[in-house]
């Protein structure tokens, strides 16, 4: 059974209005697209139940923003309270899947963050996809222990926070908001 997202504008004001509730990541990533097309506003898709925001569009770009992707159900919703805090603009998702779902609407980002419950070679894959998709982008893994996962910029043990939020801050305060390789070659 697919989940169900809500589409939201968010208003001068800083308030946010629901414009639509879909069933389906896909379908989702449609409606907020045609939204975006029709407003200045940000608008962003959330998933229906853990209100966790899979989608973003129309954002500002002086917002450093993370793209999470988890595998352990479990520990996202921790690790987005943890960066929102530090004022950052987060999305996450569940899975290698789900991430290039949501991230063929080529958004730009700051970091990525690669979550460590998945097996070696899952993890591996989506660090070459992310590095083929976004080169500019620099990618932190969370890991297991304290192997290092191929192609990520950063490896981190999962269970240090204080490590991985550091090297967030570091590159936060480094970078610009690099568009994906797509959006570079269509200028």
């Amino acid at each position: 059974m697919q989940a169900e997202y809500e589409i939201f504008e968010v208003l001068p004001d800083g308030s946010s209005s629901k414009r639509a509730i879909v069933i389906g990541l896909e379908i989702a990533q449609v409606v907020l697209k045609e939204l975006a097309k029709g407003t200045h506003n940000e608008c962003y898709a959330a998933h229906a139940v853990s209100r966790q925001i899979v989608a973003q569009t129309n954002l500002s770009p002086t917002r450093r923003r993370v793209f999470q992707i988890a595998y352990d159900p479990a520990l996202e919703p921790a690790r987005i309270g943890l960066l929102k805090h530090l004022n950052y603009q987060i999305a996450s998702v569940l899975g290698n899947e789900k991430a290039k779902i949501v991230l063929s609407a080529i958004e730009p980002y700051n970091l990525f963050i690669v979550g460590h419950s998945a097996p070696p070679e899952t993890r591996t894959e989506m660090v070459g996809w992310l590095k083929e998709n976004y080169p500019g982008v620099k990618i932190l893994a969370l890991n297991p222990s304290q192997e290092i996962l191929p192609g990520a910029d950063y490896n981190v043990k999962y269970s240090e926070p204080e490590n991985w939020l550091r090297i967030t801050a570091q590159v936060m305060q480094a970078s610009s908001v690099v568009p994906s390789k797509s959006i570079a070659t269509k200028e």
